[in-house]
């Protein structure tokens, strides 16, 4: 068959394309929302049958939305990307400065809400995204700079690293300790501040950091 260009709504075999039916854009709705919860408990190790009834559709519905668990996956990386990227742009909105440390503390809620399947973000896959969120990021730091929102010897490199760190602290501590990394976060952005201002968070508690140990002792293979 001869492939066609035509006007908006024609594919390009010049069939019309239909919107999704409202029902069926509900149901995507909800297994999206239901792949958000399941796999930030479970891990992308989670079944698609638990997905499917948590969005309270049937497992042959799911399946005609997204093929197999690998393209559900990557629609919700996109999806968050896609969301971290508007925050950045909103934060260059921001006429006081404010907006890079609105946008780590996104990043951070991001990585703990989605912290079973977080390191999927920076997978080489999603390239096209990184690079419009790392120069977002980079108009971040210019303008909180310009804002004398933090120190001049502050680097982008630093703002890196921290939004590393934040990743490693999200996944050590998990459900143990759930809300570490916010004062971690706050030591940090009040040390690259010109005028810090403590964290009023508390620290992690010694029961915290012993389930913390034991669950990374738990992920630890055995010889």
């Amino acid at each position: 068959m001869n492939r066609i260009d035509g006007p908006a709504g024609v594919s390009a075999v010049g069939t019309i394309e239909r919107p999704m039916r409202k029902d069926a854009a509900r149901n995507q709705e909800a297994v999206l929302a239901a792949a958000r919860e399941v796999i930030s408990e479970f891990g992308v190790e989670a079944g698609m049958e638990l997905i499917a009834s948590r969005a309270g559709v049937g497992v042959g519905t799911l399946y005609r939305h997204y093929p197999n668990k690998q393209a559900l996956v990557d629609e919700l990386v996109r999806i968050i990307l896609d969301e971290l990227i508007s925050t950045a742009r909103a934060g260059l909105a921001d006429e006081a400065g404010n907006g890079l440390e609105t946008f780590l503390r996104a990043f951070g809620r991001s990585l703990a809400r989605h912290h079973g399947y977080s390191a999927k973000l920076f997978s080489p896959g999603n390239s096209d995204h990184q690079q419009q969120l790392n120069a977002l990021i980079a108009e971040l730091h210019t303008q909180a700079f310009k804002h004398g929102r933090i120190s001049p010897d502050v680097s982008l490199g630093d703002v890196r690293a921290l939004m590393w760190a934040l990743r490693g602290i999200v996944a050590v501590t998990g459900q143990n300790a759930p809300d570490a990394w916010q004062r971690h976060l706050d030591l940090h952005l009040a040390a690259l501040r010109i005028e810090p201002v403590p964290s009023a968070r508390p620290s992690v508690t010694d029961e915290q950091l012993r389930r913390i140990a034991e669950a990374q002792r738990a992920q630890r293979p055995t010889r």
